[in-house]
C-alpha cells in the first residue's frame, strides 16, 4: 500500500545537528556530563570529525559539528530531551554546573526547562511519564 503525503521516501529522523566551537570538549561535556554515549566518531579531514552521540537507547542522534563561518555555536536548537523526573535531573544539573533555567510548570503542560551546553547551544528538558 502506497504512503500518503510521502513522496520523497523518506521513513525516519536519524540525527540533529548542534554547532561546536571545540568538538572534544562538547563530545566530554555530552558523554560525561550528561551521561550520553558515542554512537560514531569518524575524521573528516582538516581536523574535523563526524561526531554523533545520543541517550542510551535513544534512536535519534545528535551530531557534534565543528561551527564555522555560516554555522555559528550558541544557537537555539529546538531539541527537546525527555526524562521522567524534571526536578531530579534538573538538582543533578545545577549540581554540575550546568546552565539551566528553571523548571516551569504550565497547568496542562509537562514540567520543563531549558538549559545551555558548553557552547551555548539550548536544548531543553521535558519530563515524559514512561510507561
Amino acid at each position: 500500500m502506497a504512503e500518503t503525503g510521502n513522496t520523497s521516501g523518506i521513513r525516519d529522523l536519524r540525527t540533529v545537528g548542534i554547532p561546536v566551537v571545540d568538538q572534544e570538549q562538547a563530545l566530554t561535556f555530552y558523554l560525561e556530563t550528561l551521561g550520553f554515549e558515542k554512537r560514531l566518531d569518524v575524521p573528516m579531514g582538516g581536523g574535523a570529525r563526524w561526531i554523533e552521540v545520543a541517550p542510551p537507547d535513544a534512536a535519534t542522534t545528535i551530531a557534534l559539528i565543528r561551527a564555522h563561518d555560516r554555522l555559528s555555536a550558541g544557537v537555539e536548537t529546538g531539541i527537546r530531551l525527555t526524562t521522567p523526573d524534571a526536578e531530579a535531573i534538573h538538582a543533578t544539573f545545577l549540581a554540575h554546573g550546568i546552565d539551566a533555567d528553571d523548571v516551569l510548570r504550565w497547568p496542562g503542560t509537562p514540567p520543563m526547562f531549558a538549559f545551555r551546553d558548553r557552547a551555548g547551544n539550548g536544548l531543553e528538558i521535558i519530563e515524559v511519564q514512561m510507561t
